[in-house]
């Protein structure tokens, strides 16, 4: 008799409701992560609780209340769905659930309901193509911190990054291909950005600024995101038929003009003025939509972009509950037991 596998889905989360307390909790719980944020440990304190999130609090409040809907917020009801839409494609062989590294549903209340049900197999699933200690890193230590807490006795399966796994790749890229690329000056793919010094210590002495990974995979860029970025555009671009000329990369969503460049805005505004005015932009470091998506790309970039001259910016709606996607996932489900079996 087959054993029944417990399969956990981890994305970053989303606060409880748009209102001052529940962004605050929610930012105060993210912010205050050490691989968020990797400064020494007074000084994160200090920058996070006194300075980022008394000033970022209102205006992300404000943002996420233009993001809400009647179903509450995207990430979180996507997520149920792409959960139950995973369980259909699983079987009966397994049982999914989802937790959220911060906020709800929280990892640790899916992990104490695993242990209940006595689940002697579990298969980690961070939601995050490309590996980051802010993502992948932190959600898979976090829940084997927990595991080793509830004093769980299951054999644990962990699935990073998949950024280069073809079925992702023909997923993302029959996303794009509901529009017609013919109808568009440009094409941009834009990523969450990242501190540059997190991408340094994945390679220490080589610096961001000295590294060639935008044209081609070094032989130090596995674990970089920086690196993995640029190997899914140009694995994407080849999917779309599209030659170096056709698209750009970009990193949105920064903190601080010491992070991953170009930045997103800065590059559209460069397309415009090279007379590019209809610009499709892709988002492939986010398989669900949410604040960064709809909001960051969709209305403010796509607002600055018309008020800057452009024609027409038009967001890709990310891979939420598509089948190809859901199908992606289960092949990685089963992709991983079966490697896990074979290394035992």
């Amino acid at each position: 008799m087959m054993v029944k596998t417990a399969v956990l889905l981890m994305n970053v989360g989303s606060p409880d409701e748009p209102t001052v307390p529940a962004v605050r909790k929610y930012l105060t719980e993210f912010l205050n992560d050490e691989r968020v944020i990797d400064l020494p440990y007074l000084l994160r304190k200090f920058l996070v609780n006194a300075i980022i999130i008394p000033f970022r609090v209102k205006n992300s409040t404000q943002l996420y209340r233009q993001l809400w809907t009647k179903k509450g917020s995207p990430l979180i009801y996507i997520s149920d769905e792409l959960k139950q839409k995973l369980q259909e494609e699983l079987g009966n062989d397994y049982e999914v659930f989802m937790g959220m590294r911060y906020g709800n549903p929280g990892y640790k209340t899916a992990l104490a309901e695993i242990k209940k049900k006595g689940y002697e197999k579990l298969v980690l699933l961070p939601l995050f193509p490309h590996h980051a200690m802010s993502t992948t890193e932190t959600s898979l230590v976090a829940a084997q911190k927990e595991i080793k807490k509830l004093g769980m006795k299951v054999e644990v399966t962990e699935i990073g990054q998949f950024y280069e796994d073809p079925k992702f790749i023909d997923a993302f890229a029959e996303r794009i291909q509901q529009y017609n690329l013919q109808d568009y000056d440009h094409i941009i793919f834009s990523y969450h950005g990242l501190p540059n010094r997190h991408l340094e210590k994945c390679h220490p002495g080589i610096k961001v600024e000295n590294c060639s990974c935008q044209n081609a995979m070094p032989e130090h860029g596995a674990m970089c995101y920086r690196a993995t970025v640029y190997e899914t555009s140009r694995l994407l671009a080849a999917k779309l038929n599209l030659q170096p000329e056709q698209y750009s990369v970009g990193f949105q969503s920064r903190l601080s003009k010491n992070w991953l460049t170009p930045f997103t805005d800065e590059l559209l505004t460069q397309k415009l003025a090279e007379g590019k005015k209809k610009i499709l932009i892709a988002a492939p470091s986010f398989v669900t939509d949410c604040l960064e998506t709809t909001l960051e790309l969709g209305v403010e970039y796509g607002e600055e972009f018309l008020e800057k001259g452009g024609e027409k910016l038009q967001l890709v709606d990310s891979l939420n509950t598509e089948k190809s996607w859901v199908e992606t996932l289960a092949y990685l489900v089963h992709k991983g037991v079966s490697e896990k079996q074979k290394n035992a």
